[in-house]
C-alpha cells in the first residue's frame, strides 16, 4: 500500500524517517509517495487533506482533528527545547504587546504559546523560519519567534533572548512541551493506522540504534547547517516522547489544547484525538 507522507527538511525528521524512507526496517508492505516541506507548509497542506501520514505543528491540529489522529511515535515533545523570543535589544515584559514580532506561521505551536503567554502581541508577520533571525537583524521587525536550530545560532548574530516558551510552559505546568506531531488519516482502517505507527516505531529505534545511518540523508536537507548543530537539533528533539508519547506526553498534549481552548484561540475538540491501541 502507497501512502503520501509529508515531513519536514528538518534533521529530527529526516533523522526519525531514513530507516522507514530507505528500507533499513521491514515496512510490513508500506511504502510512501514522500513530500518535503517547512512545517507551515504541511500544515497548509493539511488542511487540504492533501497527505495520508504528515508532520503537523500541534497548533495546526487543532484544526484537523476531524480529519487526523494523532500517532504514538514521530512527536516532539520535550523539556528546554521550546520556541524563544529574541530580539536585537533588551525588551521588558510590558514591551511585549508593542513589538512587530517575526513568527515562523499563524499554525506553529510556537505561535499558539506566544498567543497564550502574551495575548496582547498582536503585531505578527509571518516569514520562514530560517529567514526569522535576519528579519530581526535588518531592523524590519523589532523581535522574532525562532524554532528548530535557530536556537543555537541566534547568540552568535549578536541576537538576545527575551522569553524562553519552553521554560514559560514547564513553569506553567512542569509537563514537556508539545512542539510537533506525526498524524494519519482518520478514513484509513485502524489495521493500517497501527501498522504505520508500528512501522515508524520501528525505523525510530533502528535511529537511536545506529545514529550515523541516517548522516547522507540528514546532510542532504541540512547543507548550510554546520553538523555539530545539526546533532544538537536532533539530540534536542528525538526522545523517548518520539518513540512513545505516553502518559506525560499525552497529559502534555491535553494540558496544551486546553489553555489554548481557555484563551478561545482554537475550536473545542470533540474527538478522540489518539490513535487506538
Amino acid at each position: 500500500m502507497k501512502l503520501k507522507l509529508g515531513i519536514s527538511t528538518c534533521p529530527n525528521d529526516t533523522f526519525m524517517f531514513d530507516a522507514l524512507l530507505h528500507n533499513k526496517i521491514d515496512t510490513e508492505g508500506l511504502s510512501f509517495d514522500l513530500f518535503m516541506a517547512d512545517v507551515e507548509e504541511l500544515n497548509k497542506r493539511a488542511l487540504n487533506k492533501s497527505l495520508d501520514v504528515t508532520k503537523l505543528s500541534y497548533h495546526a491540529y487543532c484544526y484537523l482533528s476531524d480529519n487526523y489522529v494523532l500517532l504514538d511515535a514521530g512527536s516532539a515533545l520535550g523539556y528546554k527545547n521550546g520556541p524563544l523570543l529574541i530580539s536585537k535589544h533588551k525588551v521588558y515584559p510590558d514591551e511585549i504587546e508593542n513589538l512587530k514580532i517575526a513568527i515562523p506561521g499563524k499554525l506553529t505551536t510556537a505561535n499558539l504559546l506566544l498567543s497564550i503567554a502574551q495575548p496582547k502581541a498582536q503585531n505578527k508577520l509571518e516569514y520562514l523560519f530560517s529567514d526569522i533571525e535576519d528579519v530581526v537583524l535588518s531592523n524590519e521587525c523589532d523581535a522574532g519567534l525562532i524554532i528548530h536550530e535557530n536556537r543555537f545560532t541566534f547568540q552568535e548574530k549578536g541576537l538576545k533572548k527575551v522569553i524562553d516558551f519552553g521554560e514559560y510552559w514547564e513553569q506553567q505546568t512542569n509537563l514537556p512541551i508539545p512542539l510537533g506531531a506525526i498524524v494519519v488519516k482518520r478514513e484509513l482502517s485502524a489495521d493500517i493506522q497501527q501498522k504505520i505507527n508500528r512501522v515508524l516505531r520501528k525505523s525510530i529505534e533502528y535511529a537511536f540504534k545506529n545514529p550515523k545511518s541516517s548522516s547522507d540523508f540528514v546532510k542532504q536537507y541540512a547543507q548550510e547547517m554546520a553538523e555539530d548543530v545539526m546533532y544538537k537539533h536532533i539530540n534536542l528533539y528525538v526522545n523517548k516522547f518520539s518513540t512513545n508519547l505516553g502518559e506525560e506526553g499525552k497529559r502534555a498534549i491535553n494540558e496544551l489544547f486546553k489553555k489554548a481552548q481557555e484563551f478561545n484561540i482554537i475550536p473545542k475538540i470533540n474527538k478522540q484525538i489518539f490513535i487506538n491501541k
